[in-house]
């Protein structure tokens, strides 16, 4: 399992607006700020736009900005706009080595293990949101190691 750069980049930008607080950035002013590329940052910006988590204005005074102040924005929401679920429904699927059907199909640990991996990550997701995210990396982890698991079976 691994986050890709679309969610990561992604992610990014939404942080750089958050601390922006509601100011409309442009593309450029984005891009640069995360050292991206102006296409690409446009690219993201058109997925988390068409996601509901950023809206766009056009015209000179235009930009970007949040859709909902930075602590009502969750990392779940960029990962699910930007990426989907981290272990799709139909993943096992997908994995049958040489056999059409996987010969685990309806007893596999594996399959368990995935889904608890799933819900973990998923959790801590949802539980932080892009106002979290405008602290300093020393700080964050701080905030994350004392940070309760709160389990959270169907989020």
């Amino acid at each position: 399992m691994q986050l890709l750069a679309q969610e990561e980049y992604g992610l990014r930008c939404l942080i750089e607006l958050s601390r922006r607080d509601g100011a409309m950035l442009t593309i450029h002013e984005i891009a640069e700020a995360e050292g991206l590329s102006a296409d690409y940052a446009a690219k993201l910006l058109r997925e988390l736009r068409r996601g509901g988590l950023v809206s766009s204005t056009r015209g000179a005074a235009g930009g970007y900005r949040l859709t909902r102040p930075a602590s009502q924005i969750t990392a779940w929401d960029a990962v699910q706009v930007l990426g989907g679920a981290l272990f799709p429904e139909g993943f096992c699927a997908c994995h049958p080595g040489q056999e059409q059907l996987c010969v685990r199909g309806t007893n596999c640990a594996l399959r368990a293990l995935w889904q608890r991996v799933d819900l973990a990550v998923r959790n801590v997701l949802i539980q932080t949101t892009l106002e979290d995210l405008q602290r300093m990396e020393p700080e964050m982890t701080q905030w994350l190691d004392t940070r309760p698991v709160q389990k959270m079976e169907n989020a």
